[in-house]
This record gives C-alpha cells, structure tokens and sequence, in this order.
C-alpha cells in the first residue's frame, strides 16, 4: 500500500505543528519551506487539515495555523482514512471497474482485503503523539534557525 502525496503532506503538516509549542502559530509557507514541498499543495491539505478539525486557522496580519487538537487526540489511521481518496489496491477492489476476467473465483482480492484492513488497523494504534518523542530533535531538523 503507498500513501499519496495528499495523506503524506497531511501527516508532514500535523508533525511539523505538533513539533512546534501548541500556542504558536505557523504558516504555510514556513511548513513549505522546511519540507521543500509546494506552497499551493499545502494549501489545499491545510484547508481540508482544517475542514477536519485538525488544525485551526487565525487569519490576518500574524496569523497562522496550529493544532486544534491535542497530539495524543490524532489517531492516525483515522486521518489516513479521512485524507485517501480510495483504498483499491488493485483494479477489482473499485466498484466501477470492468473488472478481471478471474474474479468469481480469485481468493486473491479476499486476502488483500485482509491486509488492507491489518494495515490500518496498525495505523490505528498510533496517535500523533506517538512520533513527537523525540520532539526536540524534530524541532532542530524543520526549525534550525529557531533557538
């Protein structure tokens, strides 16, 4: 299973909030610049990020973007739920599709179904909080002119 880009610049803005102290605000072209990801994609994942309640936005002049929940509050496998456009991991896992010529007797789609649902399952176990242990050195990494 691969994330898309959307999932993953999802969970880079959430790490990269969560690293930071849970007052403080950021902007999106700081969240941009650490990852050296494109300012206009951030944008549409922060505006959903907030759509979701995962992030809160204070507009005007000093304003910006920070957690609107607690780290410990963000279950992983939910975002990565709210944030995938589909789960087909291959063609007969989409409805629409045509479909394979072996499909009324291929046991294949049940056992990658199963590890579909394994997969996030995991992901379920995790919260946000869960990969900001080592917060300072994340901080060093996406703040390194910040003391």
């Amino acid at each position: 299973m691969r994330l898309t880009l959307y999932t993953d610049y999802s969970l880079r803005v959430l790490l990269y909030l969560g690293a930071k102290n849970i007052e403080d605000l950021s902007t999106i072209k700081e969240i941009s610049d650490a990852y050296g990801i494109s300012k206009n994609h951030l944008m549409k994942v922060t505006h959903e990020l907030g759509k979701l309640g995962y992030i809160e936005t204070v507009r005007g002049r000093g304003g910006g973007i920070r957690l609107a929940l607690k780290p410990k509050d963000i279950v992983i496998g939910k975002l990565v739920r709210q944030t995938e456009e589909d789960f087909y991991l291959v063609d007969c896992f989409n409805p629409e599709s045509v479909g394979c010529i072996i499909s009324p007797v291929c046991s294949l789609k049940g056992a990658l179904n199963k590890a579909l649902h394994a997969y996030i399952t995991v992901l379920d176990t995790y919260t946000l909080d869960d990969f900001l242990h080592s917060k300072e050195e994340l901080a060093a990494l996406l703040f390194p002119n910040q003391k």
